[in-house]
């Protein structure tokens, strides 16, 4: 990953040098390059790198990036090193632009003090948008997640609850949900159960749901959709848990699939006829499937090979078939 720093001294190119010797790092200098436009590389860092570090005062570092600022969840991690080399300070996305982190290892190359103000971490709490980030979730509502956090700070009591009992309890959580002001829940369903509405509940969202899917030759893009969709919503699960979908090689150019996969924002499984006919004697089949494809089925195969437990059958779909599974 490549590192964008900027300076505007001598003394910060020699820092960069410093850090150009352990990180991969794009220099924009301005003592060094004679076409320096200030106002065009803050747009282009911002705009295309993960991780920023200015090498000055974290005024010009603030003036800088303040146009280009979205959400804690899109921008990247911002770093300030003074031209003394006393500090690496953590500006912007220390959590899940990974500031934080970044501010820890950069001080440790430079032999510096990392400057880290995020409340949750000067007090050891973990903020729900870094247990996310440290367990591949999804944030379900980042106002929430806001929420949690000025309650941690509070000292008020948080409950916890993984359904599936993955993640012990962070420090500053409680896994009793008596007299809590808010709980965070770790699930892949839609609707949640949750006693109090009195208080704050923040999903994180396990992405962890592999659908198998076979259909008609030309299966209509906007039916697969909307069926899979209605049938996710009978089975209480969320459409962001969606991990991949799986399918046989002979449909990897469907477009009704390849659309749904870039709907869900998912990775597209392909297996082989050889692949299926490894395991397809586990699952009732067609004959008119193998006929025409060369295998008996293809859905529950696809999700058993995809490393998955099947939660729900294979569903016939008018024209398409569907299988959910669980990784």
């Amino acid at each position: 990953m490549k590192y964008a720093v900027i300076t505007f001294t001598e003394k910060g190119d020699q820092i960069a040098e410093t850090l150009g010797s352990s990180l991969d790092i794009d220099l924009y200098s301005k003592k060094k390059q004679s076409n320096f436009d200030f106002a065009k590389v803050s747009k282009k860092v911002m705009e295309k790198y993960r991780v920023i570090i200015f090498i000055s005062s974290t005024g010009i570092a603030v003036r800088s990036i303040a146009p280009y600022i979205k959400s804690k969840d899109l921008d990247p991690a911002v770093l300030v090193i003074d031209n003394s080399c006393k500090f690496v300070i953590s500006l912007l996305s220390g959590h899940l632009g990974g500031a934080n982190e970044y501010a820890l290892e950069i001080s440790r190359l430079l032999a510096a003090k990392p400057i880290i103000t995020t409340a949750t971490d000067n007090l050891g709490i973990y903020a729900p948008d870094m247990i996310a980030k440290n367990n591949g979730l999804l944030i379900e509502d980042l106002k929430k997640a806001k929420d949690i956090s000025a309650l941690l700070v509070e000292g008020k009591k948080i409950g916890f609850f993984d359904e599936k009992g993955i993640i012990q309890t962070p420090a500053g959580y409680s896994s009793k949900l008596e007299d809590i002001f808010g709980v965070l829940y770790i699930s892949n369903n839609e609707n949640i159960n949750v006693e109090s509405q009195n208080i704050v509940t923040l999903k994180l969202i396990r992405p962890n749901i592999v659908l198998g899917i076979g259909c008609r030759k030309n299966f209509l893009p906007e039916k697969m959709r909307q069926t899979v969709i209605r049938m996710l919503k009978e089975h209480n699960i969320d459409i962001r848990a969606i991990n991949s979908i799986a399918t046989v090689n002979v449909k990897k150019d469907e477009l009704a699939i390849n659309e749904l996969a870039d709907y869900f924002k998912c990775k597209l499984k392909i297996f082989t006829i050889e692949d299926i006919k490894s395991v397809q004697h586990k699952f009732y089949g067609s004959d008119f499937v193998e006929k025409t494809i060369g295998v008996r089925a293809v859905c529950e195969p696809c999700v058993e090979l995809s490393g998955a437990k099947i939660i729900k059958n294979k569903m016939k779909l008018d024209g398409m078939t569907l299988c959910i599974g669980e990784v």
